[in-house]
């Protein structure tokens, strides 16, 4: 995310109504808006279903990009998301995103052929139950991505938050993950998302109102243990040269770097 708008700085007080927030935010909705189009690339041709035909979803969709340029493209494209001065904007791209409440999506089981979130897991209140929601809505064979920042990164540079950045925090994340590893394999069932406050300061950065520690690594344990086979995990949620992309993730260390990337396929 390179340089984009930035919005006015705020205080959340309590991190479990985080969502509350951008219920009303225009100034959020402006800041969607200035993002750099090309930035969604890879996350709307994942969602593009074979041949163009079936039903999508864009769950967090902000200010509509990703839905317009798949409706354009003759995709069922439909967008939620919790803000409504997102939605007011999106309306001017196209009319397929509308208000939800964060909690349940107002669709049936198994309804989408494809369902994404971007960048939207490591702002919501109850993380956990967001991805059940997101498998709900999908389709036996249909695809869920799902892509957020990595907070336990521990390889990485331009790190934008403090959970990233200094060899101190890279060392804690690497024995964060390993304590998550063997928690996944004793006791699964305890298995949580990590929180953290929001961070107040001047000038906004962003991602610094995240209150969920997202990783690759939970990311895939969640999207398996609810019933999804995973077709990839990779460190990058964009476009980037081949041979680059191929040597970001052709190894385990992809789970340690930059972004969380993960993209499942229901069972049946």
């Amino acid at each position: 995310m390179e340089s984009r708008p930035k919005p006015p700085d705020r205080t959340v007080s309590d991190p479990r109504q985080h969502e509350s927030y951008y219920r009303g935010n225009e100034a959020y909705a402006e800041f969607l808006a200035g993002w750099d189009p090309a930035f969604y690339g890879k996350y709307t041709d994942a969602l593009r279903p074979p041949g163009g035909r079936g039903r999508v979803l864009d769950v967090g969709c902000g200010v509509g990009q990703v839905v317009g340029a798949l409706a354009r493209d003759g995709v069922d494209a439909q967008g939620v998301d919790v803000s409504a001065p997102n939605i007011e904007r999106a309306s001017r791209v196209t009319d397929r995103c509308q208000l939800y409440d964060g909690a349940r999506l107002p669709f049936p089981d198994r309804h989408f052929a494809a369902v994404g979130a971007l960048n939207v897991l490591e702002h919501v209140d109850q993380p956990e139950a967001f991805l059940a929601e997101l498998v709900r809505v999908t389709a036996p064979g249909g695809r869920v991505v799902v892509s957020s920042p990595n907070f336990r990164r521990v390889i990485g540079f331009r790190d934008y938050h403090p959970r990233m950045r200094g060899i101190r925090h890279k060392w804690e994340n690497w024995l964060r993950l390993r304590e998550k590893r063997r928690e996944m394999a004793r006791s699964p069932e305890s298995v949580r998302f990590d929180r953290t406050p929001p961070i107040v300061k001047e000038p906004f950065e962003p991602d610094d109102d995240a209150i969920i520690l997202t990783n690759a690594v939970e990311l895939e344990f969640f999207l398996r243990r609810l019933g999804c086979d995973i077709e990839e995990v990779s460190c990058t949620d964009r476009r980037v040269a081949r041979v680059l992309d191929w040597i970001l993730n052709a190894t385990p260390l992809r789970y340690y770097m930059f972004s969380g990337w993960v993209v499942g396929r229901r069972r049946g």
